[in-house]
């Protein structure tokens, strides 16, 4: 081989060989930080987030491979939101998800710049969350868990029962519910078409909620509706169980205990919104920007009537009702 045949061959091979180093190389390792409502241990939060890795998994993210996710659990508690929100701030993480609004704010006091990924929050415009639906801005956007036009089906589902409720409580934690005035209001514009009265009932532990029970089953034809936030969901074993106790009926946002004992549950399908997260967290993954995709609502609703439940508290459900439930537990 002649010696410029030789350099050449050298040179080439050279420049190649840091070509191969690199596509040797493992994939930069990206993180998430995950802040959600629920206890640790509760089966509900567990499932959302299975939902969510196995969403991110389904887009070739794969814990311990080319995702490292740090998850939080507040348990509807303050000081945890707040503890927990600096401290995965702190780790730098790729990209946040909040699950509820006291994440989304307690995130938003510690970063401005990490992109934040919303998911099951009410009204997130009115909160000032993000600046508008089509145009979050800033560094947070995500899916919202409120279609206004739901109260009238949580009215409706109400009165659609024998003997048929007249005074509607609502129940939740102005504490932990910022847009609480959004929906009673929605609620409140709502009642007239259905005959009944709606009032406030908000509730802060289980005591409050043992003690507005007693309270409402002395009265004729009294009923609740659980308001969708994360007291609501963290407490709901709470609720369910005075809720039978005074043999109450009440609708519930979504299906929330493992055990089914709702009576009738109405809400988002909220797996479907964790599922959608997945693809966000991956859009922003490669390189896309918070404020470039917009905030969207639910799109996939459940209704599900519990006959058995039914049957322990006296009451019949009207046939056209069952008739558009996607379960009916008997």
């Amino acid at each position: 081989m002649k010696r410029r045949e030789f350099i050449t061959l050298l040179g080439g091979a050279a420049a190649a060989w840091p070509l191969a180093a690199r596509a040797q190389q493992p994939e930069r390792m990206r993180r998430i930080g995950v802040l959600m409502g629920y206890r640790a241990n509760d089966s509900l939060g567990q499932t959302f987030a299975a939902v969510l890795v196995q969403g991110l998994g389904a887009l070739d993210w794969r814990e311990g491979s080319n995702l490292r996710i740090d998850w939080r659990s507040s348990g509807g508690d303050d000081k945890l939101y707040e503890r927990y929100a600096v401290e995965l701030v702190a780790d730098g993480p790729d990209v946040l998800v909040a699950q509820s609004s006291p994440s989304v704010e307690a995130l938003r006091r510690q970063t401005s710049t990490i992109p934040i990924v919303f998911v099951i929050v009410t009204d997130p415009v009115g909160q000032g969350l993000v600046a508008s639906l089509a145009h979050p801005s800033g560094n947070v956007t995500g899916f919202s868990d409120f279609d206004p036009p739901i109260v009238g089906k949580w009215l409706q589902m109400l009165t659609e029962i024998t003997p048929r409720v007249a005074t509607v409580a609502v129940l939740y934690n102005p504490d932990s519910t910022p847009f609480a005035g959004l929906i009673l209001r929605a609620i409140e514009a709502a009642a007239p078409s259905y005959s009944v009265t709606v009032r406030a009932a908000p509730c802060r532990d289980d005591a409050e909620i043992e003690a507005m029970m007693t309270g409402l089953a002395r009265e004729e034809r009294g009923g609740v509706l659980a308001m969708p936030e994360i007291f609501t969901a963290v407490h709901r074993d709470a609720i369910v169980t005075a809720a039978a106790r005074h043999r109450l009926p009440a609708v519930y946002p979504n299906l929330l205990s493992a055990a089914k004992d709702e009576l009738m549950s109405y809400g988002i399908d909220r797996l479907d919104l964790f599922r959608r997260t997945a693809a966000y967290v991956d859009r922003i993954l490669k390189g896309e920007r918070p404020a470039d995709l917009p905030v969207q609502n639910p799109t996939k609703f459940e209704l599900t009537i519990n006959l058995k439940t039914a049957k322990a508290l006296g009451v019949t459900i009207a046939p056209s009702l069952l008739a558009t439930a996607d379960e009916v537990i008997e």
